[in-house]
């Protein structure tokens, strides 16, 4: 399908087009057959270097100099001309010699002995630089829309791997509401297995402090009358008018997926999600708000055998890191919020043995810049909310526009190196890759490297094939490999 989206459009036009676009993919996504993978055991799988992988998201666009990449800092004065704001937040020394991050990151400053710092990702600008398209694009590794409903990188490794351990799911969404949010259809539209089926889905738990009664009966509930619900709802399902429009394929992925939620809500390892279980001393770490307590809540699902969890700091329009004013202090409190809960899940993970085969990824689907949007030539729409060419309120202070062409990604255990960094971007604007650029595919085709899934890895839905990185070209950066 060829996207049709006039980047001189309003952008209410535009996203009207692409959930329209989206919307198509979706339903038709009931109606597939079974996948088939292309080669089978003749297709040569990279040996694993992880086991399980962790996504830290930070929805909304974080700011690269504001985080890890940090350039020449610029404090607050009335009347500074806004090109002069690079940087707002001073650089700070970390546990490696030489690399530095920005200033409210103290204690990840302290693990970054432990990572692989890329500071060349790149995006396309996509035509109009849509959050919900970017974040689709970086989710599936395809820009939308497809003529089919494209799997989440989660789901490619629920269904290419397995679970870790057979009662507990293998893909798991944390942090993210998909219903009474802005720009939910589209959230949905990548928050899915897609063509695969319900089954390498995810279980979505947009509140962690919730999770544990999302696997407990209601209260009251004895086995048998469990187990009679249970019965009575497969029912239903079967009956449902909707089943008409069902594939077999994707009939038989939807039962499945509800064995393995019975077999979950049976089991004692549904105590991994309850995070209260957790030693206070330790759960006073993560408590720095809904995406500190993911990142408990991820930590203790890949203890028990989650193969990937995704914890996201929550894409909600112009709000956390979508910040198209009030950019510093917003992302001040972002700093708070991440800074500890990041650090303490690394150490937990190092000391319980499980970083060396967990890959721990924190990632955004683009950057920011304080003038520019999308990357040097663009034609894309300026969507900042206020267009001053000087700083006369503290909300204008921060960077406000959307930025494609550099952008930070870090990545803990699973094999990478320790202590490296991996390209660069400028010193001076525009902030763009200028060593090592790694595009989407290329970044996705690294990730499933370390998984032990082969960037060419290929499965025939409708007759067509569909690879795991676009067109199966992706190349996996090696050179962030211990």
């Amino acid at each position: 399908m060829k996207l049709d989206l006039d980047p001189h459009a309003p952008q209410s036009i535009v996203r009207r087009d692409f959930i329209r676009q989206l919307a198509a993919a979706g339903t038709a996504a009931w109606m597939t057959g079974q996948p088939k993978m292309v080669r089978g055991a003749g297709l040569q799988h990279p040996e694993a270097k992880a086991d399980a992988c962790i996504l830290l998201w930070m929805a909304g666009g974080m700011a690269a100099p504001e985080t890890f990449d940090p350039k020449r800092y610029v404090p607050f004065e009335k009347g500074l001309e806004v090109s002069q704001m690079l940087s707002t937040f001073p650089a700070i020394d970390t546990a490696v010699d030489g690399m530095k991050i920005c200033h409210g990151l103290e204690n990840i400053a302290q693990v970054m002995d432990r990572a692989t710092l890329i500071r060349s990702a790149v995006q396309p600008d996509l035509g109009s630089i849509l959050h919900s398209r970017h974040q689709y694009h970086w989710h599936t590794g395809y820009v939308p829309p497809q003529t089919v409903a494209c799997p989440h990188i989660g789901s490619w490794m629920a269904k290419v791997l397995g679970p870790r351990n057979d009662v507990m799911p293998a893909f798991v969404n944390v942090g993210q509401r998909l219903e009474g949010v802005g720009e939910s259809e589209e959230l949905k539209a990548f928050t899915t297995a897609g063509f695969f089926g319900s089954e390498y889905g995810p279980m979505n738990l947009p509140y962690p402090e919730e999770a544990a009664t999302s696997v407990k009966p209601p209260k009251g509930m004895d086995a048998n009358r469990f187990a009679n619900r249970d019965k009575l709802f497969r029912k239903l399902v079967d009956q449902s008018p909707h089943r008409d429009y069902m594939s077999d394929h994707q009939q038989q992925s939807l039962i499945r997926s509800m064995d393995n939620a019975y077999r979950l809500l049976s089991s004692k390892e549904r105590e991994a999600f309850d995070i209260t279980l957790e030693p206070k001393e330790s759960y006073a770490k993560y408590d720095t708000g809904r995406f500190g307590r993911g990142c408990l809540l991820a930590r203790r699902l890949v203890e028990a055998g989650v193969r990937f969890v995704e914890v996201t700091t929550e894409y909600v329009p112009f709000f956390q890191w979508d910040t198209h004013k009030d950019g510093h202090t917003t992302v001040d409190g972002l700093h708070k919020e991440m800074d500890l809960p990041i650090a303490t899940l690394v150490k937990d993970l190092e000391e319980g043995g499980l970083l060396d085969r967990t890959l721990v990824i924190i990632a955004s689907e683009f950057s920011r810049d304080a003038i520019m949007e999308g990357k040097p030539g663009s034609i894309a729409n300026d969507q900042a909310t206020f267009k001053v060419d000087r700083l006369e309120e503290m909300k204008h202070y921060g960077l406000h526009r959307h930025f494609t062409a550099g952008t930070s990604v870090v990545m803990f255990g699973g094999g990478v190196k320790r202590g490296y960094i991996y390209g660069e971007t400028a010193d001076e604007r525009p902030l763009v890759a200028t060593k090592n650029p790694v595009t989407v595919m290329d970044l996705h085709a690294t990730i499933m490297t370390a998984m032990g899934i082969s960037p060419k890895t290929e499965y025939l839905i409708e007759g067509r094939p569909f690879y795991v990185t676009e067109d199966g070209k992706g190349k996996a950066v090696t050179e962030i490999f211990a």
